[in-house]
């Protein structure tokens, strides 16, 4: 008996949209492509959590945020897969190839949604490990949303004005760059080896996967010269690497870096600050005890103070 494809997602949700129906969109091929990395992110965030719960609380930051990259990541790709969280746009430029011909393009908003929450989540992974300060953190995501809403509201654009978001979007894409190769590097330099092979590696990683993107774009939203089968393969193969491949890349590199080299000092509430190094034991306040009290009760021949 022949085997029988049951991805029925175009069947079940079209490409009727807003008043218009999109006649350059994704086909089974498409889909499928987009259902694989969907699950292949699911995988990935499972195993980040799973070995976040092997290290101390205080330890698993990183493993945190990567998996919810990823998680948020496998939500955009089924999405996707399943012809969902897209809108008919009339496209600028109308090409003969029949792979591309036609007068509205499926621009999926729901890839948008998915980098507005990710991007600032892989920069804060990098700039944590660089140990940035966080006035230069919280301005670098404030720049890199800048970046993923211009290419958005570019992509939504039907006149050649989408260009002008473009190049919006790529000086707040350098100005990040700028901010990895740079000032980034610097910081993660002066911590140490093992954190500036880590930094490097990751950042380098991101800075250059990230260029690719607004090409990207370019082909898909912007100039309409690729179909949205391999749009779906460009964006796929990039977020794949951007994401699981950089995430397991970042976790090994982290295996054996203290938080508290970084500038974060995380204790779990069962941990003693003092014991832990948290607290200068020589400057801590007067009364604070050593060793972890885990409960209300004092032990037998010992008093408690009152709150």
């Amino acid at each position: 008996m022949a085997l029988q494809s049951r991805n029925n997602a175009l069947k079940q949700n079209g490409n009727y949209r807003n008043g218009a129906t999109a006649d350059i969109a994704i086909t089974v091929r498409g889909s499928d492509f987009y259902f694989a990395i969907s699950a292949a992110m699911a995988v990935a965030a499972i195993t980040f959590l799973g070995l976040g719960l092997r290290k101390p609380c205080r330890a698993r930051v990183f493993h945190y945020i990567t998996s919810g990259v990823v998680w948020a990541a496998a939500i955009s790709y089924f999405s996707m897969g399943a012809n969902l969280g897209f809108t008919p746009t009339t496209v600028e430029y109308h090409r003969s190839n029949p792979r591309v011909s036609g007068d509205y393009r499926a621009i999926f908003y729901v890839r948008y949604i998915d980098w507005f929450i990710t991007t600032p989540l892989l920069l804060l992974d990098l700039l944590l490990t660089a140990g940035m300060p966080w006035p230069t953190i919280l301005w670098v995501i404030l720049v890199d949303w800048i970046m993923i809403i211009t290419g958005l509201v570019g992509a939504l654009v039907e006149s050649s004005y989408k260009w002008g978001y473009f190049t919006f979007g790529c000086a707040a894409l350098v100005y990040i760059i700028y901010q990895l190769v740079w000032e980034a590097r610097i910081h993660a330099r002066a911590l140490g080896d093992d954190v500036s092979k880590c930094f490097l590696y990751c950042g380098s990683l991101t800075a250059f996967l990230w260029i690719m993107y607004p090409i990207a774009w370019g082909l898909c939203e912007g100039g309409n010269v690729i179909s949205p089968d391999a749009e779906a393969v460009f964006y796929g193969v990039l977020d794949f690497l951007a994401k699981p491949v950089f995430g397991a890349l970042l976790i090994w590199g982290h295996r054996n870096i203290d938080p508290a080299r970084l500038g974060m000092d995380i204790r779990d509430y069962h941990t003693d600050p003092i014991e832990d190094g948290f607290i200068d034991k020589n400057k801590a306040p007067t009364g604070m005890s050593t060793g972890v009290q885990r409960s209300g009760v004092a032990p037998m021949g010992e008093t408690t103070t009152g709150v």
